[in-house]
């Protein structure tokens, strides 16, 4: 089995897992008969709804929770072997940290839970606390660390042992701009350097902008898989107009066309959901005198991607956002 799963990061088949709330309570279901093939030094995007499944096929994969049927493998070897686990590292969506230690005492922890020798584990921490802007905040107690740098320190501690395999769950979770953008930056340079990385995340836009390849959970099933190209068409849903010379009253004719219009003062802006409505509005408004600055055609994003294939399951209820970070 493990020689026909050797081009596999991540490989799992009929994945199930059924949770008992208590007796005389119905069985809930957090994942059903799910397959997946993650290709080695890609970088592939986990995505669903709170209590999709993400978080549980995670927990099986890292070996920290049984699944009820089905098999997953890791570089060909079994999940279930301590060996396989050796070429992961994990982060959670919230890490936890000995509060008393600091971030060199706490690197220097994992490290050597990982086997590492005392001078690649200096070199290591220098490395990544560096990467991920810490290093002035080296000797500083965990307790006083904020929600971004634990997030920067957790991935840190994921990378500490250059594992083969990096799972993280909401990686960009609690990060400001910059720290999504370090984060992004790390994981494009571990697939640079061969290195795959499996993650789930609710900002669609990091996802769209770095991944190779995506899944979709709905309610614990998949229900779509592929390169992002693959996935998104390719017709135009939107187009934007923007205008001069028109009054700040706008054109009572353009807002039957439009889907949106306002002006902000300076321009006239008008959004349409087609081009042919887009080439009726400029030739109505030109006729009349107005000069066009700018026409932006837009194709379906990966976040109204996943919106629609979720809805059409009947999976995203009113309390999930695509854009919230948790």
């Amino acid at each position: 089995m493990a020689n026909t799963m050797s081009d596999s990061a991540i490989r799992a088949a009929g994945l199930g897992m059924t949770y008992s709330p208590g007796l005389f309570q119905a069985k809930k279901i957090g994942l059903q008969d799910l397959d997946l093939d993650v290709p080695k030094g890609s970088i592939y995007g986990y995505l669903g709804q709170n209590g999709a499944g993400k978080t549980t096929t995670i927990k099986i994969l890292t070996g920290l929770q049984f699944s009820t049927t089905g098999s997953a493998w890791i570089f060909g070897g079994n999940v279930l072997e301590s060996a396989t686990r050796k070429h992961i590292g994990f982060m959670p969506e919230n890490p936890y940290f000995y509060e008393y230690l600091s971030a060199d005492e706490t690197l220097d922890f994992y490290g050597k839970l990982s086997g590492m020798d005392r001078a690649s584990r200096k070199r290591r921490t220098d490395e990544l606390l560096n990467e991920f802007g810490l290093n002035h905040a080296r000797s500083v107690n965990m307790r006083n660390y904020s929600k971004g740098m634990r997030q920067r320190l957790g991935l840190a501690q994921a990378m500490l042992h250059s594992p083969q395999l990096v799972i993280l769950d909401e990686p960009m979770s609690g990060l400001d701009p910059m720290g999504r953008r370090d984060v992004r930056n790390a994981i494009l340079r571990m697939r640079d350097n061969g290195q795959t990385v499996f993650f789930s995340s609710h900002i669609l836009g990091d996802v769209e902008e770095i991944c190779d390849r995506v899944c979709v959970l709905n309610q614990g099933k998949k229900v779509a898989e592929g390169p992002i190209a693959s996935l998104l068409t390719n017709k135009i849903v939107e187009v934007k107009l923007t205008f001069t010379g028109v009054s700040k009253d706008g054109h009572a004719d353009v807002v039957k066309l439009a889907t949106r219009q306002w002006h902000d003062g300076v321009q006239y802006h008008v959004l349409v959901d087609s081009e042919e409505k887009a080439a009726r509005v400029s030739d109505l408004l030109q006729k009349e005198g107005a000069v066009l600055r700018a026409l932006v055609p837009h194709k379906e994003s990966l976040e109204e991607y996943f919106v629609r294939v979720t809805m059409a399951g009947g999976g995203a209820g009113p309390e999930y956002s695509v854009n919230q970070t948790k």
